[in-house]
């Protein structure tokens, strides 16, 4: 068995970065969190290169490439933090018109949360109420009945509480794991780069054992959730969809506090990119149900399995 990525999937991962890194920036990043919308011109170039239509069949206009690309797509993506929601338009390219070509927003009301409901052209498992809403798009829209805006810790992610909760995909539950996987592996990036930029007592601190450790505990975590998420891809089973989702959210999650730790007081700053990560982190634990769901469906099989 080959376990390496071939070399069309590792163009593909090549070609990614290089159009989100010449796109979606620092710049961009903070200029997103300044303004706090959606770069509808950015969608549509995404949609041109095929991002939302990868698993799109080529006879209805798609990429027609599988699971496993798809996931190096979203992981380029976490890794440079790019807003919007992403993994709910990729799955309705071709079903929902102008999905495909990033003409059209779409979001979901997985787990009872829905990102970026007010720049969305369509909210898949809601209805709208009758009344008018705000304009999304150049077109009216009613707001989703019993809709709550919420405070998110994420400032690029803005977030409402709906009253359905819809069972999630389990391509969502992966396809945001690999989004988690991309902002844990650049975060472990800024964690190696300051430790050897940032000197104390006439040395990089990345020479004290401390700070080793950290680094190193940093890379463990990544590879180890690259494996799984990887494979998971490969098999699409939901329990090794859930096995990744956990350890995906743990890379991500400690990856960025650690790297704080490796900044120190400078990582809690708007000079540093480090807590936009944790604070993406954050929100995307709560996605699709939750890492709460995917520990039930482990600690089930589990269980029958020992029964």
């Amino acid at each position: 068995m080959h376990f390496q990525l071939t070399e069309d999937q590792l163009a593909l991962r090549a070609g990614v970065r290089a159009l989100l890194e010449g796109r979606f920036g620092a710049g961009a990043l903070r200029a997103a969190v300044a303004c706090g919308g959606l770069d509808r011109a950015l969608w549509r170039e995404l949609g041109a290169a095929g991002f939302f239509a990868l698993r799109l069949p080529e006879a209805d206009g798609g990429v027609g490439l599988g699971l496993p690309e798809a996931v190096l797509a979203f992981e380029e993506a976490g890794r440079v933090l790019l807003p919007g929601p992403l993994v709910a338009t990729h799955l309705a390219a071709g079903t929902v018109p102008g999905a495909a070509t990033g003409e059209t927003v779409v979001t979901a009301a997985y787990g009872g949360l829905v990102e970026w409901l007010r720049e969305a052209d369509v909210v898949r498992g809601q209805t709208r109420a009758p009344s008018a809403g705000a304009v999304t798009g150049g077109t009216v829209l009613p707001p989703v009945r019993g809709a709550v805006p919420l405070t998110s810790v994420d400032p690029s992610t803005p977030l409402h509480r709906v009253p359905v909760r819809v069972p999630p995909d389990p391509v969502v539950v992966l396809l945001t794991a690999a989004e988690q996987l991309g902002g844990a592996a650049r975060t472990c990036e800024l964690a190696v780069q300051h430790a050897r930029a940032r000197e104390q007592f006439g040395q990089p601190i990345g020479a004290f054992q401390a700070v080793k450790h950290l680094c190193a505990e940093l890379l463990v975590r990544v590879e180890t959730a690259r494996a799984a998420v990887y494979a998971a891809a490969v098999t699409a089973d939901p329990l090794d969809i859930a096995a990744a989702r956990l350890l995906a959210d743990e890379a991500a999650v400690r990856g960025a506090r650690d790297c704080l730790q490796v900044h120190g007081g400078m990582g809690f700053t708007w000079e540093s990119d480090v807590h936009l990560y944790l604070k993406r982190a954050w929100v995307r634990t709560q996605r699709a149900g939750s890492v709460t769901e995917s520990e039930e469906k482990l600690a089930g099989n589990l269980l029958s399995e020992s029964s």
